[in-house]
């Protein structure tokens, strides 16, 4: 049997509502500044839900031409400018190598949803009769063409799909992208996720399951962690994309490296179609797995990025199952729910967070938890939240946890190098 390979982080790329650029993004969420407010993109006067994380002046000719801009979705377009820009971090584009072991696992809970939408309204606005849909409808909006629009770019023939387990959909294509490398199947792989739901399809569906927060009057403070005043999480958009490559073929062409990713683990719910269950039991588990597979103890870490919804329902079974696993080490420990800032980019926000643990180790520094003034008596919170403030700290371990609707829920775990 071939000795298992070891996985680091080599390039990274972020479009998110804090920034178009990893560096725009982690200076803003350094800063502790909320990305939420009104949304721009349709008439919303009438919904429960009037504001989002929406991306802001986002640049699609610095990534391609007008005509393949219209080819594509607003969620793959986000997906192949964050995998641009990690190419281009990684330094990919002067090596060569084998075409079949470079790959792209890309994740979307939702795909096209914008290409659908509009098709459909046509539809329905034409008053029927003989179907005219546009022949680009179905590849632009299917959850897979993000992955492979981007390994077309780069000429990447190797394992090539898409994961789709909603809010964990972009953690588990990391988990897969960590097994492929190790394994010895791949020596390149980008993968993380993208989303773009902010219309009317996606804020009315979030809004008629009363998930989203309605805190329209002041949208910069409604996504609050742990607060006993949340009311739901902020809809985000955009997409993260992570180089993983296997250490051996990083030093071999002197790449620079920003982490190890060690480890992940997977479980379920199986509770409910989008409660988590109450008792966080599996959250718990999926931690546990997690530093199994990656051969750390709890002691050994010393930062979380929370999945911190900032929902009445979905807060308390997590730091529950922080609290309970961590019990001999919580002073070591700091958490945050950086979702405060960048609001619940669904299927992308499980890339978007790992890139931001690997930064939190690259770079020393924790970022905050915004808006949880009132932190709530009846959650079991006995670690430092992080609150307000951006904490300078050296971090050899950190983990970033996702959960989807369905009780699906990933957690992957960084190391330094």
């Amino acid at each position: 049997m071939k000795e298992l390979q070891k996985a680091v982080i080599t390039g990274l790329g972020m479009v998110s509502p804090a920034g178009n650029t990893v560096f725009d993004s982690w200076a803003a969420l350094l800063s502790g500044k909320s990305a939420a407010g009104p949304i721009t993109r349709f008439d919303c006067s009438q919904f429960r839900t009037r504001f989002a994380c929406e991306v802001k002046g986002f640049d699609a000719g610095a990534y391609f031409d007008a005509k393949e801009a219209r080819g594509m979705d607003l969620y793959t377009q986000y997906a192949v400018a964050a995998a641009a820009q990690a190419f281009g971090d990684a330094g990919l584009g002067a090596v060569p190598g084998d075409p079949f072991r470079r790959g792209v696992i890309f994740a979307s809970g939702i795909g096209g949803i914008n290409t659908l939408q509009e098709e459909l309204f046509k539809y329905a606005q034409a008053g029927g009769g003989k179907p005219r849909f546009s022949p680009f409808m179905v590849p632009k909006m299917i959850s897979n063409i993000a992955a492979g629009v981007i390994a077309l770019k780069y000429g990447f023939r190797g394992a090539n799909y898409a994961t789709v387990s909603a809010c964990a959909s972009s953690s588990h294509a990391l988990i897969d992208a960590l097994n492929l490398v190790r394994l010895g199947k791949a020596d390149v792989i980008i993968a993380g996720g993208s989303e773009a739901p902010i219309n009317v399809t996606g804020v009315g569906g979030f809004g008629a399951l009363r998930a989203l927060s309605e805190r329209n009057g002041d949208p910069a403070t409604a996504s609050r962690p742990f607060d006993k005043e949340r009311d739901g999480f902020v809809l985000g958009e955009g997409a993260a994309a992570l180089v993983v490559e296997s250490l051996a073929h990083a030093k071999a062409r002197g790449a620079r490296i920003y982490a190890e990713l060690a480890g992940g683990g997977m479980t379920a719910d199986a509770f409910h179609s989008t409660l988590p269950h109450p008792d966080g039991a599996a959250v718990e588990r999926a931690m546990a797995f997690a530093l199994d597979d990656a051969g750390v103890n709890t002691e050994e870490v010393g930062y979380i990025n929370l999945h911190a919804t900032s929902t009445p329902a979905g807060d308390g079974p997590e730091i529950g199952a922080v609290g309970r696993l961590f019990k001999n080490s919580l002073d070591k420990l700091h958490v945050s729910g950086t979702k405060s800032m960048t609001g619940h980019l669904l299927g992308g926000v499980g890339a978007l967070e790992a890139a931001i643990t690997v930064l939190s180790i690259y770079k020393g520094m924790i970022p905050p938890t915004i808006n949880t003034v009132n932190v709530d008596p009846e959650l079991d919170v006995r670690v430092d939240l992080t609150l307000g403030k951006a904490v300078e700290k050296v971090v050899g371990v950190a983990m970033t946890n996702s959960f989807g609707f369905g009780g699906q829920n990933a957690c992957i775990v960084f190391r330094r190098t």
